[in-house]
């Protein structure tokens, strides 16, 4: 429920130990992240809280969040108060140049960062702090009080810190444009955008989640691969932040100039556009009562809009029609849901917001919005129409739960229990529309094409068109979604045999913990291929020799089952593989990442590679670790050189070798070795599962550098948990005798 890249992903982050209190606006909604953020307030009472407790808590100190447009209210009379009353507190004050929870209006009165200080240091704060990623200018800015200091945001623990120990009240002013505002702003030309975008090589991702965990962004999507699900850059949503380069991860690449290329699509495909002609109009639904529809899906998507248009097509044809926009959230990528009455006259229209089994039609643009209760207590059970799209879009808690699944099997499951057999069509207009348009942007109005084929829509076709043309936007494009989303629901092979099938169920493409389509033949062709172009024929038949000998013990052991077998191919794989200096260097070098970038990218553009060399790299210095620094095009060379030299690795020229991280990489190789010969000694039925649980830990050893040294102490740990449990279960008589 967060937009992509938010200023609070770094302004609301406290020390370990801090503690911090929301007031209302953008930072209400941090309490639900692992911020140490709790308390919510009326406007102008953020502090509050602190000043009654302070008295009689041990803590000393607090950060209190606080936003402009708050501020501007009546934010600062808290800060009065605080003052006044000697509270130790450090008001963190988040300068984002929006209204933003409302719709991104301008602030009143036009204060700047530079007024805010002024104020603030003519009450009388202790100290006055500004943060910034973009810094330069505020260190010339002239009008600032002259003890006013000034930080880049990536000093932000740092500044806290010592904020925090300084007695009385503080300030600390966050300036960074609200996310979502410059989305809008870019939209109208009214604000920069960079001609720089981010770029994983999905090859050398790790599927680790730190890009993730750094940025807070959900921009960063799952990416189904044939080695696991890895991460890719949704630019639709990218806000160019780049917070997410500060993920320790060599696969991050930007790139400066060219554009995104235009996906043509099938929309023109002649054949297409004949037998749309040849749709039958359906039978739309009587309203001589009020008829009522629920649109839902993620704010942004366009949710609105199809509300709107449905609105003017009533209008068009004289009907009564009232509507509600549930959004909420929804502009920060939450959940919307727009209640729509339809009715002869607008005085039969009494209610408009649809209450328990009250919907006629619910048109369905998430599986998640439509599968949750205030959704599911509108249907009435055989009788209420839907139209749902079942394409998998993952939450916010991707970003920090890397290996985070979609219970979409269960929500289908949900809706249809609800709704009832026959009364439920379920279509991915994602996968339709991005085949289609080259984009998914269009998934709505397809849907809603799809509702009104099916005859759930009081409305002709004519209207709703005429208000898609009203509308004024891509009104070509729109309107060939809205006729294709009647293809869909009228003749479905159809549509298949233009564009293809999804080959992968919701579950497969979205889970990482789903089983792998691939057969462990299969398996063992593609790993043995792939670690003889990684290294040599000798690493590729050392691979196929063990797996050959632990699945025929298995054979032996556990007849009726291979996922043991299946799970040491994939960790065994992903341990002899591990992605050093030489690898990195293949994988960017290789073919692959060329064709990868000219699918997404054309035009003159160069590339900018975010690396941390062992030799190279600085440390941060507040929390010690590497910093990436950022390579030239010149790098493509020195990889296609480095590549050559994947012969040395483990050898006594391997410089690279003799890193704690690639020592530990190693041994590894070895622990694991040790470890299946003694779990293969003591195999059975009973301890099958526990089996499968320790071989398949290695998968979690993701990431590289301290990320992936913390991932490893996390699963040794668990493996000592296991193999107790493991030793456990082989101690039955049943097992001694198995094995």
């Amino acid at each position: 429920y967060f937009c992509a890249g938010c200023p609070h992903n770094s302004s609301t982050t406290v020390p370990e130990g801090a503690r911090a209190y929301a007031g209302i606006g953008c930072h209400y909604m941090v309490q639900w992240m692992d911020r140490e953020t709790e308390g919510v307030t009326q406007m102008g009472g953020e502090g509050a809280n602190w000043m009654g407790e302070a008295p009689f808590s041990k803590r000393k100190h607090v950060f209190q969040n606080i936003g402009d447009g708050t501020y501007i209210h009546s934010g600062l009379l808290s800060i009065r108060a605080a003052i006044a009353a000697g509270t130790n507190v450090t008001f963190k004050l988040l300068y984002n140049d929006a209204v933003a929870m409302t719709g991104g209006q301008a602030l009143d009165g036009g204060l700047t960062v530079a007024d805010m200080a002024r104020q603030l240091a003519a009450e009388g704060v202790k100290k006055l702090v500004i943060v910034s990623d973009e810094p330069g200018p505020f260190e010339v800015m002239a009008g600032l009080p002259p003890e006013t200091e000034i930080y880049h945001r990536d000093r932000l623990d740092h500044v806290q810190r010592e904020l925090a120990e300084i007695p009385g009240v503080t300030a600390l002013i966050y300036e960074q444009t609200c996310a979502a505002e410059k989305r809008r702003r870019r939209k109208r030309g009214t604000y920069p955008d960079p001609a720089k975008r981010v770029f994983i090589n999905t090859a050398i991702c790790e599927g680790c989640g730190d890009c993730g965990v750094q940025s807070n962004c959900i921009a960063i999507v799952p990416a189904r691969t044939a080695f696991g699900r890895k991460r890719a850059i949704d630019q639709t949503a990218c806000n160019k932040d780049y917070s997410c380069l500060d993920g320790f991860c060599p696969s991050f690449v930007t790139v400066h100039g060219g554009r995104l290329k235009a996906k043509k699509g099938l929309g023109h495909n002649e054949k297409i556009l004949q037998v749309i002609s040849e749709i039958p109009e359906p039978k739309p639904p009587e309203i001589d009562v009020p008829y009522s529809v629920i649109v839902n899906g993620i704010g942004g998507s366009g949710v609105v809009t199809i509300s709107a248009i449905l609105g003017q097509a009533a209008h068009i044809e004289g009907l009564g029609f009232g509507s509600i926009d549930m959004t909420g959230l929804a502009q920060k990528g939450g959940a919307v849901a727009c209640h729509l009455r339809f009715a002869q006259s607008p005085q039969d229209i009494h209610a408009i917001r649809v209450g328990v089994a009250g919907a006629d039609l619910i048109i369905g643009g998430d599986l998640i919005v439509t599968g949750s209760h205030k959704i599911l207590e509108t249907i009435r059970p055989g009788s209420t129409r839907m139209a749902v799209n079942d394409h998998p879009v993952m939450t916010g808690d991707f970003t920090h739960a890397p290996d985070l699944s979609l219970p979409s099997r269960a929500l289908r499951k949900a809706i249809e229990e609800r709704a009832g057999t026959g009364h439920v069509r379920f279509i991915d207009a994602h996968f339709a529309t991005a085949k289609l348009f080259g984009t998914n942007i269009y998934a709505n109005m397809f849907l809603m094409g799809f509702a009104y084929q099916i005859g759930a829509l009081p409305l002709r076709q004519q209207s709703i068109e005429d208000a898609i043309a009203i509308n004024g936007v891509a009104v070509d494009a729109n309107l060939k979604a809205f006729q294709f989303g009647r293809l869909a629901a009228h003749d479905r092979k159809s549509l298949d045999r233009l564009i293809g099938s999804r080959q992968v169920s919701p579950d497969v493409e979205n889970g990482a913990g789903a089983r792998d389509a691939a057969t462990l033949d299969e398996i063992i062709e593609r790993n043995t291929a792939f670690l003889t172009q990684y290294q040599d024929e000798a690493l590729g038949l050392r691979f196929r020799k063990k797996i050959k000998l632990l699945r025929e013990l298995e054979r032996r052991k556990v007849p009726e089952s291979e996922r043991f077998s299946l799970e040491v191919a994939k960790s065994y794989f992903k341990l002899l593989s591990y992605k050093d200096e030489y690898e990195v260097a293949r994988l960017f070098s290789g073919d692959a990442f060329a064709v990868d970038l000219e699918q997404q990218f054309e035009g003159d553009y160069r590339l900018e590679f975010h690396l941390a060399p062992p030799l190279l790299a600085r440390r941060h210095p507040d929390s010690g670790l590497p910093v990436k620094r950022r390579f030239g095009a010149w790098m493509m060379p020195v990889f296609r050189g480095l590549a050559k030299l994947k012969g040395l690795r483990g050898t006594a020229w391997d410089v690279f070798g003799y890193s704690k991280e690639r020592k530990l990489e190693r041994q590894l190789i070895t622990d694991f070795e040790e470890l299946l010969n003694k779990i293969t000694a003591r195999l059975s039925p009973e301890n099958y599962d526990l089996a499968v649980e320790l071989v398949r830990l290695p998968q979690k050893m993701r990431g590289f550098g301290h990320v992936k040294i913390a991932a490893i102490e996390k699963a040794r740990q668990r493996e000592v948990e296991l193999l107790r449990a493991f030793d456990d279960a082989s101690g039955t008589p049943e097992a001694r005798e198995a094995a």
